[in-house]
This record gives C-alpha cells, structure tokens and sequence, in this order.
C-alpha cells in the first residue's frame, strides 16, 4: 500500500479526522491492561498519533513503558499514543482490533482497546463461555454482553474506559478467540439490547447458580424488578455445579484480616438459600462478617459462591458448595441447557430477566 495512502486512512482509524457516521460512532473502550510498567506491541504497519496530533511511525516490534509521568518509546515521552495497524495488533501475547490508546496512570500503564461494539462483541462469547454450545444460548450471551457493555457505557460517561477486560466487567481476551459462531451469535442478534421501561437493564449473569438465582438486592443492596432470582434446575449439569475447597485456618487469617481464627459457623440463609454472613471465631471473640464479602476476601475462584456449608477440623476449614458466581441475572450453564431443551434466546432471557424487552440499539436511542 501507498505509505501516504496509509497515513491517510491509519489517521482516521486514529480518531483524529472528519465526522463519522453513527455506525462507526458505535464505539466501546476497554480497559486490557491498567497494572503494567511496559508492554510490547506487534503489528504490521503500526502508526500512532500523539497528542498533538503529529504521527509517529512505530517499528512492527515495540515496546512502550512508564517513565516520569509519561509513556516512553525509544527514549521519547509522551502524553498519550493512539496507535492503529493495517491488522490485529498483538499486546504481549493477545491481539486486538480497533484502536490502541496508551497513556500513563498513577504510575502503570494504563492501555485502552478502542473499538466497534459488535466486534468487541465477538472477543467476549469464547472468554465468558463456548461457541460450541447451543447457538439460542451463544445468542442470549451475545444479548447480555451487548446489553452489559451499553449500560456500562452510560453509566461510565466522560471517564476513560467504560469497561475492564476481567471479571470486574466481562471477560474480553481480544481477538484471538474469535470464531464464526461466536460472529453468527453477535450477527443475528445485531444491535439487540435487553430493556426495562425502555432503559438497557444492568445485565449481570454468572456461571452457575446451583439451582437458584440470587436477588440483586441480597448482593449489591439494589433490588432491581427484574433482577428478583428465579428457580433454575437447569444447570445440574454445569461443570461447577458442586465444588469442594479444603483451606487452612490460617491462610484464612491471612485472607480476613483475622488473628486467632478458631473456627467457622454459619449465620442465616436469605429466602434464596444462599449465606447472610458468616461467623468467625476468634481468640479475641466472634466478628460476623457479610458472606459476600468473605467471598470476595477469600478469593471469588476459591469460595465459588455463598450457597456453601463449612467443617473446621484440625487447623483447616473444609467447604462444601454449589453454585459459581454471584447467582444474580442469567444462569450461564443454565442457559445452556434451556437452549438444548427447545428454548429460542429471547425465551430463554426473559425467564432469567423478567420483565423486560429486547429492543434494538439505534443511533438516536440515548444511549
């Protein structure tokens, strides 16, 4: 290609240039890396713009790192780098569409994925589930994403980013996991959003609830019409239905913030059968603790959920559970399952989400 022909078009990509359509206006950003001191950049034809506007020719291997407040490439500092390619460009090890934004943030590198919502759409279905499963249930994925990612978008406006690549959002791992029946989920769904009174619902979902969904108002304290939790027997099947976890008690003291840790018992159960708090018994006394919260403390891949019983033997606490995640919104596996039986998506999504529409995503909707 025409080296001026390509400044040309990589300039626009960029972000810098002349009115778009409302098509290409559909832009999300994603926060992929927000902790790291450097990382290395790998493209064919990769240009960035800096904050004045000027280009910067890069080599096709970078690497771009932290220094003095600002982000250095070859012994320069800048600002902020807008960087684009005639391809995917690789970020350590996983690549990417769109636009790269870098800049400096508290002293870490903070790089921003820029790109069309339907194709950051894509990256999502194989790193929050498997394209190989039902399509009706890769299809009420593509929904909820889509969904998740608009409500985040409105609620997350003028700041930075408006999602993370992990599990404090959704999981995004670029474009490498694509595939085209992760497309055809996002293709035949296009633009699809689930609503309540004509407003993108905060759709939350998890991996399994072990035979029934959580109210949000038990989790976050908001109780949402639509976020009630319903029975789901579908997912028995679920690869994390049932999970067992042996940990020593003071591992536990480390995790809690606890010294003296002699023992765990149970406090209530809400109507959802899921742990209230938690009661731990100290050398100093028994402090009570939100379950959720000792969840999160312990490690949300450790304690999968807060439908757990617990045994304290010999300096170790072993737990017995079922369920993984939060238990609020769709039920992942549960999806799966209702779509193996006949379910279509938008049946499926409207038993975990009562109450609400589907509704399409246009340019002049508000959001």
């Amino acid at each position: 290609m025409n080296k001026l022909l390509f400044l040309i078009i990589a300039i626009v990509a960029l972000g810098w240039s002349a009115p778009v359509s409302a098509v290409e206006r559909d832009l999300i950003r994603v926060a992929i890396s927000r902790a790291a001191d450097s990382v290395n950049l790998q493209g064919d034809g990769m240009l960035a713009l800096r904050e004045t506007g000027m280009a910067v020719v890069l080599p096709p291997a970078a690497t771009v790192s932290v220094g003095h407040g600002q982000i250095m490439l070859d012994g320069t500092g800048y600002r902020r780098l807008r960087i684009t390619a005639a391809g995917p460009i690789k970020v350590n090890t996983k690549s990417y569409r769109g636009v790269l934004e870098l800049s400096a943030s508290n002293g870490v590198l903070l790089v921003i994925n820029e790109l069309p919502l339907e194709d950051y759409l894509v990256g999502v279905i194989n790193s929050e589930i498997s394209s190989t499963w039902p399509m009706e249930s890769v299809k009420a994925q593509a929904v909820i994403a889509r969904t998740y990612a608009v409500a985040k978008r409105i609620e997350r406006h003028g700041s930075p980013y408006h999602l993370e690549a992990t599990v404090m959002d959704q999981v995004y791992s670029g474009s490498d996991l694509e595939d085209s029946r992760a497309a055809r989920g996002v293709h035949e769904t296009a633009g699809q959003v689930l609503t309540y009174h004509g407003k993108p619902i905060q759709a939350f979902y998890h991996a399994t609830c072990g035979g029934k969904t959580e109210d949000s108002s038990h989790v976050w304290g908001a109780a949402l019409p639509y976020l009630k939790g319903v029975d789901c027997q579908y997912c028995a099947l679920g690869n994390s239905n049932t999970w067992e976890q042996a940990l020593s008690l003071s591992r536990l003291e480390t995790a809690l913030k606890v010294a003296g840790l002699t023992d765990i018992r149970l406090g209530p159960r809400n109507s959802r059968d899921r742990l209230k708090t938690v009661l731990l018994s100290t050398s100093h006394g028994t402090v009570t603790m939100p379950a959720t919260k000792f969840r999160m403390a312990v490690g949300s891949t450790v304690i999968k959920s807060t439908n757990f019983t617990v045994r304290v033997d010999d300096g170790s606490a072993y737990f017995s559970g079922s369920g993984y995640g939060h238990g609020v919104g769709l039920c992942q596996w549960g999806a799966k399952q209702r779509a193996l039986d006949g379910f279509s998506y938008s049946e499926i999504l409207s038993y975990y989400y009562p109450g609400t529409e589907l509704r399409i995503l246009a340019p002049d909707a508000g959001f």
